[in-house]
């Protein structure tokens, strides 16, 4: 059984696909109160571990679970905003998930975010995401996919960073 943590979990994007393959959600963070609603009343989450701000969410009292997951906060890095990167706060969120990698070590995180922050406006900001990801421990991978292409009725390109424990190997399968 794989267990996941929904960092940042918004409605349970993440959340809806991975239990549909069968993983187990540990906890999940949300700060919005409406999201927070929406999210309860999708999931049965009466068991699990819940912190509202992950500024303030002490890792080491996390559940322990296979694989952190979450979208940290897109707008600082949008075309559709201003385009603050790090200087916005929300940008800084991404140093909450290198708290949480440090000192719970999971098998494995996917991180999304949207495809500015693959521009050259933040070019500095990406590859040093990707290279403390990569100093954390991990083999980082990223790519830009396209909602359209998988059966999505929008336009919404994004990119997704997956990362896997460096002392774990990859298996073919059964």
């Amino acid at each position: 059984m794989t267990t996941f943590f929904d960092l940042f979990a918004g409605i349970g994007g993440f959340r809806f696909g991975l239990e549909r393959v069968g993983w187990i959600c540990v906890g999940w963070c949300e700060w919005d109160k409406y999201c927070q609603q929406s999210y309860r009343a999708n999931f049965d989450t009466e068991q699990e571990w819940f912190w509202e701000d992950a500024t303030t969410m002490p890792a080491e009292k996390m559940p322990d679970f296979d694989v952190l997951c979450g979208g940290f906060p897109c707008q600082p890095f949008s075309t559709a905003g201003k385009q603050g990167g790090f200087e916005d706060s929300r940008g800084t969120m991404v140093y909450h998930v290198f708290k949480i990698l440090r000192t719970k070590q999971p098998k494995a995180f996917v991180l999304e975010n949207v495809r500015g922050l693959t521009n050259q406006t933040f070019h500095k900001e990406f590859i040093f995401i990707i290279k403390t990801l990569h100093d954390l421990g991990y083999t980082v991978r990223w790519k830009i996919l396209n909602s359209k292409n998988y059966g999505v009725p929008q336009l919404r390109e994004r990119i997704f960073i997956v990362g896997l424990r460096n002392d774990i190997a990859l298996s073919d399968g059964p």
